[in-house]
């Protein structure tokens, strides 16, 4: 008989129904969100006389930036979808989250080498907040794995138990 629960189980809706249901998933789409961000926002602006703006700099017009919001944002729906994966996905995690970090260096170096006319956006410390929910993440999916590995070893003693 066709049912409703049945349908639902055929289109997968409770497939990504129990990913949401963990909060390491919660993190990982922020950080997805964050840096997808990225993407359109300006990173400085140059100020002229009167303090107009005379040049915006965006991410994606600095090629090694762009670059590397590409594989970050690349490991991180990575990282988002292969929730039942746990080991790869805490590998992921981590790595997205190295790879966010090496951008924020890159930030902080072109800060301080930048001359006092320009002026950087606040969204040149997502990176690191992105680094930040991405090793949260990671931690959660390493407990889970944890718990699940404990449980599982719970039950083949259970199992070869003879009494």
């Amino acid at each position: 008989m066709l049912s409703i629960s049945n349908i639902t189980k055929f289109a997968g809706i409770i497939y990504f129904r129990d990913m949401w249901q963990r909060i390491q998933t919660l993190y990982l789409a922020v950080a997805a969100a964050l840096v997808a961000t990225l993407f359109f926002s300006v990173k400085s602006f140059s100020v002229g006389p009167g303090g107009a703006h005379v040049d915006e700099v965006k991410y994606i017009s600095f090629v090694p930036y762009l670059i590397l919001l590409i594989v970050t944002g690349a490991l991180q729906l990575i990282a988002l979808v292969t929730f039942n994966a746990r080991v790869f996905q805490m590998r992921t995690a981590v790595l997205a989250g190295l790879v966010s970090l090496g951008l924020q260096g890159w930030l902080a170096f072109d800060y301080l080498a930048a001359p006092d006319a320009v002026l950087f956006r606040w969204t040149a410390i997502l990176p690191l907040v992105v680094a930040v929910l991405d090793f949260i993440a990671a931690r959660l999916i390493l407990r889970d794995q944890l718990l699940v590995e404990s449980v599982s070893r719970l039950r083949s003693r259970k199992k070869n138990r003879k009494f």
